[in-house]
């Protein structure tokens, strides 16, 4: 929610997530919510789930010319905060940066090879491929395949 003020409350839950880009610089970043890897908490009418009690609640002070970045996990999972930053910056229609972070994320998804933050968050957790792939030099890699969603906003004076 944008306040008259400028300032952007938010509130999240599970592994969605927003980035604030002022300038060629990330200054604000939610973090997702994990029960434990690869397993995000979920919003749920069920006893067993997570409500909006949940959810992590943020603001930040947005000005003029900041770009604002919402994505699905399949944003986030397979493109780079280095990557969010230097795509929207090749775009003045935030549709069109949207697009083109959407269709990296997807490509990246795609790529067995690809290093994305997914396979080195996997690693970091203790996933890998087995011994015998380790010694031929081999080591997890590759994008998630996912539901991919971007919304790109940009902060102009009413």
């Amino acid at each position: 929610m944008l306040e008259r003020n400028g300032i952007l409350k938010i509130a999240n839950v599970g592994d969605c997530g927003l980035r604030v880009v002022r300038k060629g610089q990330i200054i604000f970043s939610s973090t997702p919510q994990e029960h434990y890897f690869d397993c995000p908490y979920q919003l749920s009418s069920e006893v067993v789930g997570q409500t909006y009690l949940d959810a992590k609640v943020s603001s930040v002070e947005l000005m003029e010319g900041d770009t604002i970045i919402m994505g699905s996990d399949g944003l986030f999972d397979n493109v780079f905060d280095h990557e969010v930053v230097s795509t929207v910056a090749r775009y003045n229609n935030v549709s069109n940066a949207a697009k083109a972070l959407a269709n990296l994320a997807h490509n990246h998804s795609i790529d067995s090879n690809f290093d994305s933050p997914y396979s080195l968050e996997a690693r970091a957790q203790g996933y890998d491929v087995p011994w015998w792939k380790k010694i031929l030099g081999k080591k997890l890699t590759g994008g998630k395949l996912d539901d991919i969603t971007v919304i790109v906003g940009q902060v102009i004076s009413s």
